[in-house]
């Protein structure tokens, strides 16, 4: 296990490191005349952005002090996103520099402009000195020009092609990936849009019909996510009045110590029937039982293997899989194994591929989020492939399984291609 996990390490190393140097040689060396401070510049951003992010990295898994954390995380975690588009944009741009070359190749090379020869009459002079007369002097304060400099009729210095090209296509693949990063960290800190999807349940009889539940999951509270991100959260969900809340794991990122004040606003998360809680993976790599304590503080039901029977169907929840390394993984038996199956179902599960025990067990429908469907494409590809369904509404024999793209983000508050959402699953009787 050590020498699978050293192997996993040095690739991961090595790709970090080969992708950093491919960029940097593509913008910052292949875009200047030669050593000066435009490179130098350059190679210190290079080589700062990854120590950053693989510090950030290191400070929130290792529990370091929380202000360190935030120190950390802002420029790191950016950082991380910024270098995966950076990459993504330089590749993309391999393909414009044959066409661009091709294009310049037929004009005169960039920047260049002939300077012409002035009109010179012959003039009549003394003859030639005879060989061997030595050079007669020059004015005082004149030196002998150099040979190779631009004189009359010369072409005046320019850049290359090539390092016109590099130049063209460096800016451009450093200005998509900005613009990509700012903008899908824009739609993060703004908080979460409203979605809303409509789901028969065979088994939910007529006056349950339209019953809603809000589905938030993946806050993700942490070092860049904090008290206010949790209150534009708390009123997202609330505006949406539902009868009930559903709050699918991956809260937090970070001890009760450092987060308690941060998950305060969520005491005001308000619902007919109730808020109810199930563990996600990072809860138990933030002291899980502290944050089960802490969520019934603030009025939130944890669902820990248990079920609860209202009016019209059970509410059931799990724990996450991550809490099988601490004795505490999912029970479907303790939480379902003894149900009236007359009853419509509905399971709160952190993972979709928890959906597998949830057919046996027959529930009606799973809630989960846990995939953030990808977060920064193409990480819906990775997500798709460790996934039974990375985002949205898909049936399983006779069990229909929902997965929210989460409120927050993990690592980089930044999201392109996976926007977040709170969803809205509005309940509907096939008997209505």
């Amino acid at each position: 296990m050590i020498v699978v996990f050293v192997l996993a390490a040095a690739a991961a190393l090595a790709v970090l490191v080969l992708g950093h140097w491919y960029v940097w040689r593509r913008l910052v060396r292949d875009t200047t005349r030669g050593p000066g401070p435009a490179r130098r510049a350059g190679t210190a951003v290079f080589v700062t952005g990854p120590l950053l992010m693989v510090t950030a990295l290191v400070a929130e898994r290792s529990g370091a002090p929380f202000w360190l954390q935030r120190t950390l995380a802002w420029p790191g975690f950016l950082w991380m996103a910024l270098a995966l588009y950076l990459l993504l944009a330089v590749v993309a741009g391999e393909a414009l520099r044959p066409l661009l070359r091709r294009f310049l190749a037929r004009r005169p090379a960039p920047g260049a402009t002939a300077v012409p020869a002035p009109r010179t009459v012959p003039a009549q002079g003394p003859p030639p000195p005879p060989p061997g007369t030595p050079e007669p002097p020059r004015e005082p304060g004149r030196a002998r020009e150099p040979e190779g400099t631009a004189g009359p009729g010369r072409t005046a210095p320019a850049p290359s092609r090539r390092l016109f090209v590099s130049r063209v296509v460096g800016g451009a693949a450093a200005a998509a990936a900005v613009g990509t990063v700012g903008q899908g960290t824009y739609g993060v800190l703004r908080g979460p849009r409203v979605k809303r999807v409509t789901v028969p349940l065979a088994r939910l009889p007529r006056a349950a019909h339209g019953f809603r539940i809000a589905v938030v999951s993946d806050i993700h509270l942490g070092p860049v996510l904090g008290r206010s991100f949790a209150q534009r959260v708390v009123d997202t969900v609330n505006a949406t009045q539902p009868d009930l809340i559903a709050v699918v794991g991956d809260l937090v990122d970070g001890s009760v110590k450092d987060l308690g004040p941060a998950a305060a606003p969520l005491a005001g998360l308000t619902a007919r029937h109730g808020a109810y809680f199930v563990t996600g993976n990072h809860e138990y790599f933030s002291g899980a039982e502290q944050w089960v304590a802490e969520v019934r503080t603030l009025g939130l039901h944890p669902l820990q293997n248990a079920r609860t029977e209202l009016p019209h169907f059970d509410l059931a929840g799990v724990n996450d899989l991550q809490g099988e390394s601490e004795g505490q993984g999912p029970d479907f038996g303790r939480a379902l194994g003894d149900r009236d199956r007359a009853r419509a179902c509905v399971l709160l599960a952190h993972q979709p591929v928890q959906i597998h025990e949830a057919v046996r067990y027959g529930v009606d429908l799973q809630l989960s989020g846990h995939t953030h469907g990808g977060q920064l494409w193409p990480g819906n590809l990775v997500a798709a492939a460790a996934n039974p369904t990375v985002a949205g509404l898909a049936r399983y024999g006779d069990t229909q399984l929902y997965v929210s793209r989460g409120a927050g983000a993990w690592g980089p508050p930044t999201r392109v291609g996976a926007p977040s959402d709170v969803t809205v699953v509005e309940l509907a009787s096939t008997h209505a």
